[in-house]
């Protein structure tokens, strides 16, 4: 029972997960479902319904369809509403019942692309993973189906024979880069997107597309053109490994979060120039140069609990702008990719107190920054700063989700 669910909720689902990755991109999600994965997603999981309008599409599976199959069904309907609406793409999801029954997607998302003319793909969801899964899966079909290699410019194009303006060739000595797993699952606060891309351009690079808020896919299309790809979630990791294996574009995973930026922009450089993946925050090794016992003050010992990628940024954040001593324990799937020495994937509630009490007793006092569901299952010695998570949490602590680039949890210990 060391995997059981008592006192606090899963993380969001992996279908979830695909509606929140494909949202803005023009296309149509379809889930195979009698209605719950498509409740919980309204309900709880998506924020853009108030000013953005999506194709999000739910099958209505009933008892008699999932006992006796229902492809014909499936596919009349989803053919009757891509006339309709002529969306971008197409892409199918399910929960377990389907998955049960074994429907096969892949020819079923086939006899829709020769019907519609339109791409269609399977997402292979399940609803028995994690919203990183399925954001993952989507964001891979994407780059599969979309992304392109750019296309060399003819010899005989006389443009290529002009004279460059200067304005021009400083554009070309930028380095260009992708933003990768950006979803309000993970970045709620609307203010991130902007300050990520305000300290992105500070560092003199070119976004060339936002995988996948305020942007288009026509932008996504051209990620190939990228010299780097900025992980910010778990989210965007095999994107990212597919663009590096077929196109050799390197990555970094990360945010640039308050204190952490010359770490962070010089393993971009890095990756770049030795064309090397980078995880500069997953061994933290780095701190104050003047020892806290010099200046008076005892260690503070935090552990981050929640989405790995961005827990071990803001762990660095902390290490460096209040010389803590951090652990992170990854709650999200395949965490543990992300994660160093001093961190943990965990899963389970006595996995994660026995974790915390260990730490606890050695260390006297612990701060944990974690979502505020979280607080029933800390053992004593252990005290929480909040930091809410809208794939954790929902709604409940909407207000309280903090810009992430400029949070400065430091203060708050």
């Amino acid at each position: 029972m060391r995997q059981v669910f008592r006192k606090i909720p899963v993380y969001t689902g992996d279908v979830s997960g695909v509606c929140s990755a494909l949202y803005e991109l023009g296309g149509m999600v379809v889930m195979h479902d009698p209605s719950g994965c498509n409740s919980t997603y309204n309900t709880h999981d998506e924020i853009r319904w108030y000013d953005q309008d999506s194709l999000i599409f739910i099958s209505g599976l009933n008892e008699m369809e999932a006992v006796m199959g229902s492809d014909d069904d499936l596919i009349r309907d989803i053919v009757e509403s891509a006339g309709i609406y002529r969306p971008k793409f197409i892409a199918i999801a399910n929960s377990p019942i389907p998955y049960v029954t074994g429907m096969d997607f892949d020819a079923i998302s086939r006899l829709v692309e020769k019907e519609t003319g339109i791409p269609t793909f399977y997402i292979p969801t399940n609803g028995m993973h994690d919203y990183t899964c399925g954001a993952g899966l989507a964001f891979l079909n994407l780059v599969d189906r979309f992304v392109k290699a750019p296309a060399e410019i003819p010899e005989t194009d006389p443009a290529a024979d002009r004279e460059t303006a200067p304005a021009e060739k400083e554009a070309e000595n930028r380095l260009r880069c992708n933003i990768l797993g950006m979803t309000p699952l993970d970045f709620a606060s609307r203010t991130t997107i902007s300050s990520l891309h305000a300290k992105i351009e500070e560092n003199g690079m070119e976004i060339v597309s936002c995988w996948a808020m305020d942007d288009t896919l026509t932008n996504i299309k051209k990620s190939a053109a990228a010299d780097v790809n900025l992980v910010i979630a778990a989210a965007g990791f095999r994107a990212a490994r597919y663009m590096y294996d077929k196109f050799g574009i390197p990555f970094v995973v990360g945010i640039p979060a308050d204190g952490a930026e010359n770490i962070y922009f010089d393993a971009v450089r890095k990756a770049v120039n030795k064309e090397e993946n980078r995880f500069p925050f997953r061994d933290r090794t780095f701190g104050l140069k003047m020892p806290l016992a010099e200046l008076g003050l005892e260690k503070p010992v935090v552990c981050l609990i929640g989405e790995p990628v961005i827990m071990t940024s803001l762990a660095a954040s902390l290490q460096l702008q209040a010389g803590a001593e951090t652990h992170v324990y990854g709650a999200t799937e395949d965490a543990d990719i992300f994660l160093g020495e001093k961190d943990a994937p965990l899963s389970g509630e006595e996995e994660l107190e026995e974790a915390l009490r260990k730490v606890s007793e050695e260390a006297g006092s612990v701060k944990v920054i974690a979502d505020p569901y979280y607080r029933d299952v800390l053992p004593p010695g252990c005290s929480l700063i909040p930091l809410p998570h809208l794939a954790f949490s929902g709604r409940i602590h909407l207000k309280d989700i903090p810009d992430l680039i400029h949070c400065n949890i430091s203060k708050r210990l």
